[in-house]
This record gives structure tokens, C-alpha cells and sequence, in this order.
């Protein structure tokens, strides 16, 4: 891949303005809040056009420009392709009003893909060598593929009850990994404490400036698929809110280049009953959401008890003109269960929650059954347990064929 120009300015304190230099090492701000990545928007709109970049070849590396990896050799790239935008057909909303937006397509099959790419692109590029990370999972298990790829070393803690799958692709793949007794924060507590014993470098959600800018492509595919007119409503699974925060900020950064027009999704974070702390704190008109104990769901990707980016999630949610909503696990199962029979995709439990909490809004009035609807599916649910297929033939004895 040739190299295409930078057009980053600098970084950004999200939360005091506060500027940092680009091109150095940089954790959280000095007020201990994740930092932006700035461009230089007016420079990068007289060099790139929006058909440039849509005669490319697929996959989110084509938004080059819009990315912070200077040199083209530093990007690690495992085979990223665009993900597809599903209509959901017989199961829930209207014809063309509803569609899943399948990141289970991603290299390791979650969205994690993206923010761990441009993470590991930039530890590269910034000649960082050992890396260290909580996960529920799915994070865990793109680290450990783009840095094998990158020739990095990289540790890894997760709760002992992550699904097994997570735990051993995070092994296959090359990465040191450690089960712990407690939740993804307090494995985050490890990772913080061994920044000076160890010397890694922390990797967890917004505690490096450079995941929201791989998870921003999400919202630059997406524009670009609905032929750069927005849909009226996103409902996003939110654990950290990486995602949400990035594609709310790749909105702005089109409408900057001239690309898009004013039009915002509604944005909607979509948490488990069990672990909502996004959601109380957008009921009770908060800033920040404390931490939420004894946090518990099947949607293990969302069982974040504390949110380092909480603020950033609001302001979103609430700018965008979009709500906060949690569902029950019982939803959860039901809505996977019910896409699977009815629509052919096998979700996976975050994913699931985002048809609950879909069918839960519209049941309450929250959104219109003529709103165009994109609900995001953040994994393939082939990691995830299934129910068992029990029915048995025996072929040597006379089969019933009129119970078929």
C-alpha cells in the first residue's frame, strides 16, 4: 500500500481541551481522560474527495486519510472487508426499515477487529513492544492476532467465567493470558499497576488515544452504504462506548469534509439489566456513571462496570437526541433465538440485546415504525454457546416420514 498524507494535527484532552503533540506516546490526559485525535480537516478536504475514496478497494483501510498511521508499512492488517447491512425481514419492523450491521465478518470475528488494528498500527509505528490489556473477550482475542501479525508481545487478563472459545483463541493466537477472580475492571487494575513493574503499555477502551479511531470506520462505512445520507435511529451495545463515541465523532468529520449534511442518527446505548450504568446515569441527568456493583449478564462484552469514557457516551447519547436503555437477559435470549429462526443470523448475546432493546423502544413509543433503523451486531455468535439439537434417527428401524 503506497503512502497516502496525514493530515493528523494533534491530540485532545475529550474532557478540558487540553493539546498534545502527535506523533508521541500517550496514555490519558493529565486530568486522566481519554484524548482525540485531531485532523486537519480543511487541508484534507482540498487533497481527498469523497469519490476518491469510494472508488477504492473495500475495507475500512480505504478511509486512509481519516486514520492516524503515518507510514504505510506500519499498518497491520489481517484481511478487513466492509461489513454488511442486513434487512431484517419477517421478524421485527417493516420492509427496509430495520437492518443489522454484521461486524461478525471482521477478521476474528468481532468489531474489535478495528480498534485493535489502528492500536497496534500505531504501537508499531510508535515502537512499543510489549502490550497489556483487560477483555471480556473478543478485544482480547484482536490484540493477540494483530500483534502476532506485528511481531509485538502483548499480556492479557479476563475474568475466569469469559466464554472458554475467547480464552483459547486469545492463546492460540499468541498472546500470555491470565483468568482473574473479578470483572473487567479489575483486571484493568492489573494492567494500570503493571505500567511501571512491567513496562507494557496499557491498551484498555480510551486509555490510548487510537481504538476510537479504528472503531470510527464503523460510521465511515456506514455513511458511505446508505449512499451518504445517515440512518434516523443507531441502537449500539455499550460497554465501554468506543463505538458509539467514534462514529458520533467520524459524523462530525464528514460533515467537516462537506461529505454528509446536518442529519444525526438518534444514538442509543444499549446496556444489559444487570449492568446499566450508562443508563442510570442518563435517567438521573448525569455526567459520569459510577461504578456498578456486582455487575452480571450473558452479554459479557457489555459488563462494563465503569466506563472511563462515561461522559463522552452521554454527551452523544444526549447531542444526537437518543436515549439510554437497558434490556433483561431473558430479552436477550429470546431476541437471538427469534433472529436466528426467523432471519438466518445467529447473533451474538450484545448483538441480541440490541433487537431487544430495538423492540422494547417501539413498544413504548420511543421511535417510529418508519424510522430507518441500524442496530449493530458486534460479533459472530458462532463463539457463543447454542442450544442442542436433540432429534435423532435411527435408520435401521421404519421411519415415520409422516412426522416430518
Amino acid at each position: 500500500m503506497k503512502n497516502y498524507p496525514t493530515f493528523v494535527s494533534h491530540l485532545e484532552c475529550a474532557y478540558t481541551g487540553e493539546i498534545f503533540p502527535a506523533g508521541k506516546i500517550h496514555g490519558l490526559s493529565s486530568a486522566g481522560k481519554p484524548l482525540i485525535v485531531k485532523y486537519d480537516l480543511d487541508a484534507m478536504g482540498k487533497n481527498i474527495s469523497r469519490d476518491e475514496i469510494t472508488d477504492r478497494p473495500e475495507g475500512f483501510w480505504k478511509y486512509r486519510e481519516l486514520l492516524p498511521v503515518q507510514k504505510a508499512e506500519n499498518i497491520v492488517s489481517l484481511g478487513e472487508v466492509v461489513t454488511p447491512i442486513i434487512p431484517l425481514k419477517h421478524s421485527v419492523g417493516t420492509a427496509n426499515t430495520v437492518f443489522v450491521k454484521d461486524e461478525g465478518r471482521l477478521p476474528t470475528g468481532s468489531f474489535k477487529a478495528r480498534g485493535l488494528a489502528l492500536a497496534v498500527s500505531m504501537a508499531k509505528e510508535l515502537g512499543l513492544g510489549h502490550l497489556a490489556m483487560p477483555t471480556n473477550g473478543n478485544a482480547g482475542a484482536a490484540m493477540a492476532a494483530y500483534a502476532s501479525q506485528a511481531g509485538l508481545r502483548t499480556t492479557i487478563f479476563c475474568p475466569d467465567d469469559t466464554p472458554e472459545i475467547n480464552v483459547s483463541e486469545i492463546e492460540l493466537q499468541g498472546a500470555d493470558v491470565y483468568k482473574v477472580n473479578g470483572l473487567i475492571n479489575d483486571c484493568g487494575k492489573i494492567v494500570g499497576e503493571g505500567k511501571e513493574k512491567v513496562g507494557w503499555f496499557d491498551v484498555s477502551t480510551l486509555k490510548e488515544p487510537y481504538r476510537i479511531e479504528g472503531k470510527k470506520t464503523m460510521g465511515l462505512e456506514l455513511a458511505e452504504q446508505f449512499n451518504w445520507e445517515l440512518p434516523d435511529v443507531i441502537f449500539y451495545p455499550t460497554g465501554g462506548g468506543t463505538g458509539l463515541i467514534g462514529m458520533w465523532k467520524a459524523f462530525a468529520e464528514l460533515e467537516a469534509l462537506g461529505w454528509i449534511g446536518s442529519k444525526r442518527p438518534r444514538m442509543v446505548a444499549v446496556q444489559a439489566t444487570g449492568c446499566a450504568p450508562i443508563v442510570k446515569a442518563y435517567r438521573d441527568g448525569e455526567e459520569h456513571a459510577p461504578l456498578w456493583e456486582n455487575a452480571k449478564t450473558v452479554a459479557a462484552g457489555i459488563r462494563v462496570p465503569v466506563a472511563v469514557g462515561d461522559f463522552m457516551i452521554l454527551r452523544a447519547v444526549r447531542e444526537s437526541g437518543g436515549f439510554a436503555i437497558d434490556v433483561s437477559d431473558e430479552l436477550i435470549i429470546r431476541s437471538q433465538m427469534k433472529i436466528a429462526k426467523e432471519e438466518g443470523l445467529i447473533l451474538c448475546p450484545e448483538g441480541a440485546a440490541t433487537v431487544a432493546a430495538y423492540e422494547q423502544s417501539r413498544s413504548q413509543g420511543m421511535i417510529s415504525t418508519t424510522d430507518k433503523v441500524v442496530l449493530f451486531n458486534c460479533a459472530t455468535g458462532l463463539k457463543y454457546p447454542m442450544p442442542a439439537a436433540r432429534k435423532f434417527l435411527d435408520r435401521h428401524r421404519p421411519i415415520d416420514y409422516s412426522k416430518f
